[in-house]
């Protein structure tokens, strides 16, 4: 197993102890520990397609590995964050002097919301998969555009801040921190979708029987 190969199975090994730091409020802080946790494994995604592509490592284990241990951590990343729903309503306390009614009101419609949201963004990254699978077989090769990693750079950035917000919620810093995850969670989405319909519309010859 060569060394990008070698980054990304650390990536995978980093996912089941982020879970488990993100769940262990024995630890101070466990949150921001976890959002570290999530930004080192991010960079790691990047570190081992640099050192791929740039010392010719690139091989067919890599091209299997590095996708599916993306989107198994940032699936996992929005599903723990649903388990939180005080995260998506913390801001609101900026603005509304703590009402109980009101923050409870909200509460509810941001979690409704952000389950939608993780459902679309979820949904796009099966259906970009079977996309490429499909190429695959066609020996087509797939491009990634500027969309799809403004997306991921938002994703990446929505989940970091949100998780390191966890820590401080009852604190006006940490309900700023929230509320500024909160913007790139929506922008995320946005980007999901419209990154989503542009990749289709641009690989829809995938789909298409050959004569």
């Amino acid at each position: 197993m060569n060394l990008p190969n070698k980054i990304t199975m650390a990536r995978i090994c980093m996912i089941p102890l982020f879970v488990v730091v993100f769940y262990l409020d024995v630890i101070p802080c466990n949150f921001l520990i976890a959002a570290v946790i999530f930004v080192l494994a991010a960079l790691t995604d990047a570190l081992d397609g640099h050192i791929a592509r740039s010392r010719n490592l690139v091989t067919n284990l890599g091209k299997f590995l590095d996708p599916i241990a993306d989107k198994v951590l940032v699936s996992t990343a929005f599903i723990l964050l649903l388990t939180e729903p005080s995260v998506f309503s913390a801001p609101f306390l900026l603005f509304n002097g703590g009402e109980v009614d009101a923050v409870l009101a909200a509460e509810t419609a941001m979690r409704i919301t952000a389950g939608v949201c993780v459902a679309v963004i979820l949904a796009r990254e099966l259906i970009v998969s079977g996309f490429r699978m499909v190429a695959a077989e066609r020996k087509l090769v797939i491009a990634a555009d500027k969309l799809g990693k403004i997306k991921t750079t938002c994703q990446d950035i929505s989940i970091a801040v949100l998780l390191a917000s966890m820590s401080f919620l009852d604190t006006t810093a940490g309900q700023i921190a929230a509320l500024v995850g909160l913007v790139f969670f929506f922008l995320c989405t946005f980007f999901t979708v419209l990154s989503g319909i542009n990749y289709i519309v641009k690989n829809i010859q995938v789909l298409k029987e050959s004569d």
